[in-house]
C-alpha cells in the first residue's frame, strides 16, 4: 500500500475509471461527488466516500479534480466548504479538469495563498483510455509541483508531458480538442456527402480508414457512425464547451467559427449529452444537401 494519501474530486466516465487506476497501483483514494450516488462504483472498488471538498483536502496529501466546466472548478476549489477552506500547507492539488488558461491561473493563485501546490493535467483520450490508463496527461506547473505530480498521473496515462508554467496544458487541451472536433466533424460529412451521391457507408468508411487521412478517431468512430448510435465516450456538450473556450482565448483560425457554431446548435438540439460524434446526427438532419 503507498504511503500517500489521495482524494478524488468529481467521479463520472472518466472519473471512476481513474479512480480505480489508482486503487489498483496502491493508493488509499478518498472520494466526492456532488451527487453522492456516483461515489458508489468508486467505494464499491475501494476507494472511501467524504462528505464535502473540504474534508477531501483533509484526508489526503494530493487531492485530484475532474469535473466538467470553469464554474464548477471554482466551485470546489474555492467557498466555504470547498477544497482550499481549511489549512491546507504542503498539499498538492492537480486539476484533471479542461478549463481555460486564466481559469487554471486564478486557481494556482489561490492555491499559492494557503501555501498548497497546484498542477494543471487536462488529458487527451476518452473513456477507454482511461479504463487503460493510456491517457496522455498535459501537465503545466512549477516543476517541483509537477515532479510531486508525476508519479500518480503515470498511473492514469501513457504519456506524462510537463509542457510549462501554469497555463500550457489548458491551452494544449484546448489545441488538441479543436483538432478533434475538426476530426469529427470532417468524418461526419465526408461520409454523408459519400452516401448523397450514392457511396455505401461502410464502403467510405473503409476508404477512409485503410488510406492516408484514416486515424484512431475516423477507425475508433466508424461503429458508432455505421449504427447511428452515439453512447456517449466524450459527450458533445464538453466538446462544444471546450471549442468555446479556443475561441474565447483567441483561435481565430478560418474553420474554427463555424465548427464551434456547429456544436453549439448541435447540443441546443438536444445531443449533448450524447458522444461528439453524433454531430453526424446534426448535420445529416439539419443539411440535407452540401449543394
Amino acid at each position: 500500500m503507498n504511503t500517500i494519501k489521495l482524494g478524488w474530486g468529481g467521479l463520472g466516465n472518466m472519473g471512476n475509471p481513474m479512480v480505480k487506476n489508482l486503487l489498483k497501483a496502491g493508493y488509499p483514494v478518498s472520494v466526492w461527488n456532488r451527487t453522492p450516488e456516483k461515489e458508489k462504483e468508486a467505494t464499491e472498488a475501494g476507494a472511501t466516500a467524504v462528505d464535502s471538498p473540504r474534508q477531501l483536502t483533509e484526508a489526503s496529501d494530493i487531492i485530484l479534480v475532474m469535473v466538467s466546466n470553469d464554474q464548477a472548478v471554482k466551485e470546489i476549489f474555492i467557498g466555504t466548504d470547498a477544497l482550499l477552506a481549511n489549512d491546507c500547507a504542503g498539499k498538492l492539488f492537480i486539476n484533471i479538469s479542461t478549463v481555460s488558461p486564466d481559469t487554471s491561473k486564478i486557481v494556482a493563485e489561490e492555491c499559492g495563498k494557503k501555501n498548497a501546490g497546484f498542477v494543471e493535467a487536462p488529458v487527451s483520450g476518452s473513456v477507454k483510455p482511461a479504463q487503460d490508463a493510456t491517457l496522455i496527461i498535459l501537465a503545466g506547473g512549477a516543476d517541483h509541483d509537477f515532479e510531486k505530480a508525476k508519479p500518480v498521473l503515470e498511473k492514469l496515462g501513457k504519456m506524462v508531458m510537463h509542457l510549462g508554467p501554469v497555463g500550457a496544458g489548458s491551452a494544449a487541451k484546448l489545441a488538441i480538442n479543436y483538432l478533434l472536433g475538426l476530426n469529427l466533424q470532417g468524418l461526419a460529412e465526408t461520409v454523408l456527402f459519400a452516401k448523397q451521391n450514392g457511396v455505401n457507408t461502410e464502403d467510405m468508411l473503409t476508404i477512409i480508414n485503410e488510406g492516408a487521412v484514416g486515424n484512431g478517431i475516423t477507425k475508433g468512430k466508424s461503429e458508432a457512425v455505421l449504427n447511428n448510435q452515439f453512447p456517449a465516450a466524450f459527450a458533445l456538450k464538453h466538446l462544444a464547451k471546450d471549442l468555446r473556450l479556443a475561441r474565447e482565448q483567441g483561435l481565430r483560425s478560418p474553420l474554427s467559427e463555424p465548427l464551434y457554431n456547429s456544436y453549439k446548435e448541435a447540443m441546443e438540439e438536444g445531443l449533448g449529452d450524447e458522444d461528439a460524434m453524433a454531430i453526424m446526427k446534426y448535420l445529416d438532419n439539419s443539411y440535407a444537401s452540401f449543394s
